[in-house]
């Protein structure tokens, strides 16, 4: 998945109230204590080691046609738009997996490869990448898929009336794209369509390209061609009855609950080792519980799960690294949809030292060993840990309070009347309104231990409306601006794909912070330039880019995590870090117990 895949997933942490001292206590509602932090401590760099198994270890002779249900952990309903030009949360991409896919693969290094629904070729000046479909990748009703299913995908991408939010910069990027989508021209000239072939070439060469640059996922023209561009996110042909090419079709689905897939005999690769899958939504209280049980035979997992499924004799836990992480941010401005652009507009959080005082204010190091048990550990930046373009060498933000009140002294934010409590810079009362989510049954803790965090240094942080948001409203208020948000607790599912573009452009939707910066963006474009086709030269732009919004905080980068997942022993087969449905197996008709 690239940076346009990108999917907002909850937040599942193990969080804590706090109270603080001189050495800060994290402590339990029960003011038990858990872990104790010491600034001298907290500046350890980050180790990543791989402490779990990715491919499960059963070598039963497998049976055909079995069933295996998967649990989607989650405390909200999942959304339902289940089209990858239209998605935007991560329990839809669950979905998705199973029964629709990218038209390329990526190898080990995460770079294009020809094993997939189609291969490729490059150009010699390295603009144009031509694909081309295999002659018996078909749509889940037979249709052939085809150059014009992909062309489709871009033509409803570049659309005036699109309602997504992958009309983004390497998009843009497409020869003719922007005249298409500003409605001068009918047609985008740099696409070509002959059959399964489809050629895109783009207005100067990107490395991107190779790297997950390029949209990769058609849609069925000939299935969605009678419905407006305007109107696909909410039809039943995306909601309801989706079609895509991969190895399940969806049989039912259950709005917000359940989804039942059964096997495509006429899948690309062969037909799936698995008959059936039912896909259902779990609370992740429940979740343990259910693959404990046998109810569930696949469940992702959090860190704090983890610790209870471990004992598990039915059960095997794998995971890796992966690349996603935690951020707290800050609303610096808004986004105008229909110009698409950003303005940094909001001045209550755009003061530099008082947002780099709540970095240093809070104790993410403490939180990942002791809390999480080291299955989280600090972010220093915003490319995850495990990418070839993560700068290891900024130290983050790690705890020092004393650093947080001299920077908030420096800044202005001052106590006037004596009651713990800073004024803003004209001496009026302040208060930071902080939206966060629901994840498990520890969010409100860990977001409180936050907030109290910040009321040590003096800075007055209310959660807005006084709760925690469900998932799907949280990201609408986040996503619209709301002006009760001053900041925000949330994470993202990053990519192979190396360019940053898609969340920090400033003319991205997902940009959520508004944050604008001509340096930046002048990064961002030398990212994705013709010299970045040079290792070193790519990597120097995107080590002074994330030093870059280090300095200037538009957020606080919280955690990386491994993505745990527990599995039932009767599976087999399953690559949990690169995962082929068509591959997956069981070795018996019912769950072990």
């Amino acid at each position: 998945m690239s940076y346009k895949g990108l999917c907002m997933i909850v937040v599942s942490i193990l969080s804590l109230t706090a109270f603080s001292t001189e050495n800060t206590a994290i402590v339990n509602s029960d003011h038990e204590k858990l872990i104790e932090t010491h600034e001298d401590t907290a500046k350890s760099p980050n180790v990543i080691t791989n402490r779990f198994p990715t491919v499960t270890t059963n070598s039963k002779p497998a049976i055909r046609n079995g069933h295996l249900n998967y649990g989607m952990s989650t405390d909200t309903p999942f959304t339902g738009i289940l089209n990858y030009s239209l998605y935007t949360g991560n329990p839809d991409s669950l979905i998705l997996q199973f029964f629709d896919e990218s038209l390329l693969q990526s190898d080990e290094n995460y770079s294009f490869n020809n094993e997939g629904a189609a291969t490729y070729e490059m150009s010699k000046d390295n603009k144009t990448i031509t694909l081309t479909i295999r002659d018996h990748v078909k749509w889940h009703d037979g249709a052939p898929v085809t150059g014009a299913d992909l062309e489709y995908a871009f033509y409803v991408i570049g659309s005036p009336d699109y309602t997504g939010v992958r009309y983004d910069k390497q998009m843009q990027m497409v020869e003719g794209m922007e005249e298409y989508h500003t409605g001068t021209v009918d047609n985008i000239s740099g696409i070509k369509v002959d059959g399964q072939k489809i050629s895109i070439t783009y207005k100067e060469a990107n490395p991107s390209l190779l790297t997950g640059g390029v949209w990769t996922y058609p849609m069925h023209k000939e299935y969605l061609k009678d419905v407006a561009i305007t109107d696909l996110e909410a039809s039943d042909k995306i909601r309801k009855t989706p079609i895509g090419f991969g190895p399940f079709k969806v049989k039912k689905i259950i709005p917000g609950e359940a989804v039942e897939f059964v096997a495509n005999d006429d899948y690309w690769q062969g037909k799936p080792q698995l008959g059936s899958v039912t896909l259902k939504v779990v609370n992740p209280d429940l979740a343990v519980k259910a693959v404990e049980t046998g109810e569930l035979d696949i469940v992702e997992i959090s860190a704090d799960q983890f610790h209870q499924a471990k004992n598990l004799k039915n059960i095997e836990t794998l995971g890796y690294v992966g690349f996603a992480y935690s951020y707290i941010g800050f609303k610096l401005g808004h986004f105008d949809p229909v110009t698409k652009t950003t303005k940094m507009d909001n001045p209550k959080m755009a003061n530099i030292k008082l947002r780099q005082a709540m970095a240093y204010a809070i104790d993410n190091k403490s939180v990942g060993e002791k809390i999480y048990k080291g299955l989280r550990f600090p972010a220093n930046t915003v490319i995850p840990a495990v990418s070839h373009y993560h700068n290891s060498n900024i130290e983050g933000y790690p705890l020092n309070q004393e650093k947080s009140k001299q920077l908030l002294d420096d800044a202005g934010y001052i106590d006037t009347d004596g009651d713990g409590i800073r004024e803003d810079l004209e001496g009026n009362k302040f208060t930071i309104h902080f939206a966060s989510m629901n994840g498990d049954s520890n969010s409100e803790l860990l977001t409180q231990y936050y907030i109290q965090q910040w009321g040590d240094i003096g800075l007055d942080v209310q959660l807005v409306d006084g709760r925690l948001q469900e998932f799907n409203s949280f990201y609408d208020m986040v996503e619209l601006d709301d002006p009760k948000i001053d900041i925000y607790q949330a994470a993202w599912q990053a990519g192979s794909d190396p360019d940053p573009s898609g969340i920090w452009d400033k003319n991205s939707d997902y940009n959520y912070t508004r944050w604008v910066n001509d340096r930046s963006q002048e990064l961002l474009t030398n990212g994705l330039s013709p010299e970045a086709f040079d290792e070193k030269y790519r990597k120097d732009v995107y080590n002074e880019w994330q030093q870059l919004v280090h300095d200037e905080v538009p957020v606080i980068p919280t955690l990386f995590r491994y993505n745990l997942v527990a599995a039932n022993l009767r599976i087999k087969d399953f690559d949990f870090k690169n995962t082929d449905w068509s591959k997956v197996a069981v070795t018996a008709e019912d769950a072990v117990r």
